[in-house]
């Protein structure tokens, strides 16, 4: 291996000679492929947007995706999918922790030797992973998944303060000063990254994942005094249970008068949490713009899953397949980038894998059940693009030392499946149960219609998400995601 430095500049050398020989031109290098900057945030929902003046910046300057679901409203399902591209059913990761979740499931069935980290090393890109990897892994170990050229990544940073860090296989302890603020370290790590590469002038992927705004909502001390008297919004569907609602959610009382409280207090502390990462995002985008390669890096943010805070008369969580648990942020700018739009497509984040794949010149491989986002992201035709999206939870978890473990209040849905498609979603439980949608009449959700529902329509629909959760290969789940 490292002879192929050498090697391809003696065979460099060889043409200029010939070249001049013959008095023919040199050929032209190749342009260097795009950058790819990921900001992946924890348990971020959409109406946290409005706090982060960055992010809609970003939206501004690039493409945001309305229709974008997860595959499993849980960190390391969601997060599984996004490094894979591929559903649940397929990387074998349903929850955080074993016997069918978290990290140890997620290495043992080889899923890190395919992912978009990989696949773009493998191309020549130096690669970074920063801050949160997936549940249950741990820095102390010194393990480093390959793909990744720097690895910076924490275990239980959900405090922002006091842990550790796998620097490239030696472990970091962090404590408790202003400067040990998670967000804000795995922010300067990243911004060095992006220096290094571009002085390097070698193309980079750098995912930046933090634990924010992830409970216990740690805000940086900067932000304590953000946003007084700031209350949980009350939407339609705040402290109201869905007509026929499914077994684990129909005992549900209204709100009392302390969870109410603690929901208000806890919604101010998350929005004093994304403050951090809204200037994470500034500094990364002035950095590159510093580095001269801003102009060729896609810029990228989303969430592994939303989060509830009253909604259906759920406390605080997520796991449903509720919209405000499974539908998040997707923001992309960059390259030939439409600015400024919205994109109603039905996406996923099983589509960001084959997407990194596509705009660092890797191939795709044909088990990957998503399809590259690049086409709609540079205004390209958008026919026959798939019309449902698949979510897989199984559940209820009752493990105590999951961050996500959640009770009654907060919601424990039994295992079920759910496809959601722009107008209506479906799911079905297995204890038989059904819940449908219509969120063209019902965009809160308050109605559950499956018990109108004609059989034959019934029929249909069960069909139609089997083959969802049957699909194994693109081109099928590419076919199973066409549905009326």
């Amino acid at each position: 291996m490292r002879r192929l430095p050498t090697l391809i500049a003696a065979v460099t050398a060889a043409a200029l000679a010939a070249a001049a020989l013959t008095g023919s031109a040199a050929p032209a290098a190749a342009p260097a492929p795009p950058n790819v900057v990921f900001v992946l945030v924890d348990d971020l929902a959409w109406n946290l947007v409005q706090y982060m003046p960055q992010v809609q910046r970003l939206q501004r300057d690039g493409t945001t995706f309305t229709n974008y679901t997860v595959t499993d409203s849980l960190c390391c399902p969601s997060r599984s999918s996004i490094f894979t591209g591929k559903f649940p059913h397929d990387t074998g990761v349903f929850t955080n922790e074993n016997p069918d979740g978290g990290f140890g499931v997620f290495r043992d069935r080889g899923n890190e030797q395919h992912t978009f980290a990989t696949a773009l090393q493998g191309r020549g890109y130096a690669t970074a992973m920063m801050g949160k990897y997936l549940n249950g892994y741990l820095p102390k170990d010194l393990y480093q998944p390959p793909g990744w050229s720097e690895w910076d990544v924490a275990g239980n940073g959900y405090g922002e303060y006091n842990y550790n860090l796998d620097e490239n296989g030696k472990l970091v302890p962090y404590g408790n000063a202003d400067s040990d603020y998670l967000t804000d370290v795995v922010s300067a790590k990243g911004q060095a990254f992006i220096r290094r590469s571009a002085a390097a002038g070698q193309p980079f992927l750098l995912e930046i994942a933090t634990f924010a705004p992830h409970g216990p909502f740690t805000p940086a001390r900067q932000d304590l005094d953000k946003f007084p008297g700031l209350t949980a919004p009350r939407g339609p569907a705040f402290d109201t249970l869905p007509t026929d609602a499914p077994a684990w959610l129909a005992g549900n009382g209204p709100l009392t008068a302390a969870e109410l409280q603690k929901i208000d207090t806890d919604f101010r502390k998350r929005a004093q949490a994304v403050q951090a990462v809204d200037r994470m995002i500034a500094g990364l985008r002035q950095t590159l713009a510093d580095a001269g390669v801003a102009g060729k890096t896609y810029v990228v943010f989303s969430s592994d899953n939303g989060f509830h805070m009253g909604q259906h008369r759920l406390v605080e969580g997520k796991q449903t397949a509720f919209d405000h648990d499974v539908r998040v942020p997707l923001v992309v700018a960059g390259p030939s980038v439409t600015a400024g739009i919205e994109r109603p497509q039905v996406v996923q984040n099983i589509d960001l894998a084959p997407t990194f794949e596509r705009i660092g010149g890797a191939p795709v491989a044909a088990d990957v059940d998503g399809r590259q986002l690049v086409t709609l992201l540079t205004g390209g035709t958008t026919a026959e693009w798939r019309t449902a999206s698949l979510v897989e939870h199984h559940g209820p978890g009752t493990n105590a030392d999951d961050p996500d473990v959640q009770d009654a209040r907060n919601g424990m849905p039994t295992t079920y499946s759910a496809m959601r498609t722009a107008t209506y979603t479906y799911v079905e439980y297995t204890d038989g149960e059904r819940e449908y949608y219509d969120r063209g009449s019902d965009p809160n959700e308050l109605h559950n219609v499956a018990g109108t529902l004609p059989a034959a329509r019934l029929a249909a629909l069960h069909d139609a998400l089997t083959a969802l959760v049957s699909c194994h290969t693109g081109a099928a789940c590419w076919s199973a995601g066409h549905v009326a």
